[in-house]
């Protein structure tokens, strides 16, 4: 007898009730796979995920739930290293035998390797005549996104915001760093550190940032690569240390930076493109990151994804 399953999940170690979560959720969203496939069109526009084995069924529900909205574009796929051969077969199948990109492939030099570092990368290496959207695997297009397809026709970044307190937008580094950090320099997650330390970057480079999620973000075609993020990246190690910049979330700042200093990048409204933390959204909402800390609470990841099969198969 399997003896956790007799355990109160607050009773069970964070990974294992983390495991079985996902199990369960897992076997609630099978119907994915009698869902219609995509059908890619080459039209400027790529929706790209990194994913391995564990998520392909959540990563279906992320990408045709944003693909049915949205109508356009093909599948781009940056694997983690696990992706199974029976993993592609189905992934071919669904999206309409997408581009698989090996992570190992992807040059890191002088950035730091993992973190979804590479995931940035391959977008700054590829978006000079395409639009790439990248999209997080545990995120469900919960209802029409007009917002996007109108900076998508525009050529126009868009960011999901971190949070309500992000809807300032991008603003130059030590402008944000005084209105978000009053207190200045505080200590805690590598983020944070960097953020409130932004106003002894040099204005003179006229760069701005925006407090956004990497969960959700797209990049205009034709815009910036590699030699902006390295010119960032060098004042990330004068910030926090060359060894903290391989710390999970660093590659969250980059983005958030990159995209602050794109042309007229959009902040989608955070009423309706959100993270999910425990709390209801509105019924105007269109698009859900339901991220780490509170992805399995109250089932609601679960229903949003059934939800979105059911439509799509209707």
């Amino acid at each position: 007898m399997n003896m956790t399953a007799l355990l109160p999940p607050s009773l069970l170690p964070h990974r294992w009730r983390v495991k079985r979560e996902a199990g369960r959720h897992n076997e609630a969203i099978l119907g994915i796979l009698d869902t219609p496939p995509i059908v890619p069109r080459r039209d400027g526009l790529v929706i790209f995920s990194m994913i391995g084995t564990a998520v392909v069924l959540p990563y279906l529900v992320a990408v045709k739930s944003l693909w049915s909205q949205l109508g356009r574009g093909r599948i781009a796929i940056l694997d983690d290293g696990t992706l199974t051969a029976a993993d592609r077969a189905i992934l071919a199948q669904h999206c309409g035998d997408p581009e698989i990109m090996a992570i190992a492939d992807v040059p890191t030099h002088p950035f730091p390797k993992g973190g979804t570092w590479e995931r940035l990368l391959t977008i700054l290496d590829r978006r000079a005549g395409e639009y790439w959207i990248q999209l997080d695997s545990d995120t469900v297009t919960i209802g029409a996104v007009p917002e996007l397809l109108d900076a998508i026709s525009r050529n126009r970044s868009f960011c999901l915001l971190g949070g309500g307190d992000a809807a300032v937008g991008a603003l130059p580094v030590a402008d944000f760093a005084r209105r978000l950090y009053p207190a200045g320099p505080q200590e805690g997650h590598v983020q944070t550190r960097i953020e409130s330390r932004l106003d002894t970057v040099s204005p003179d480079h006229g760069w701005r940032y925006i407090r956004g999620c990497s969960g959700f973000t797209g990049f205009a075609a034709g815009g910036a690569g590699r030699d902006l993020a390295r010119a960032f990246l060098a004042e990330m190690e004068r910030l926090v240390g060359h060894e903290d910049t391989f710390i999970w979330g660093t590659e969250q700042v980059a983005s958030n930076f990159q995209l602050a200093n794109e042309r007229d990048v959009l902040a989608l409204p955070y009423g309706r493109y959100l993270n999910y933390w425990n709390e209801p959204w509105s019924t105007d909402a269109a698009f859900v990151h339901f991220v780490g800390t509170h992805r399995y609470d109250n089932g609601a990841y679960t229903a949003a994804s059934r939800a979105v099969i059911d439509r799509l198969t209707a």
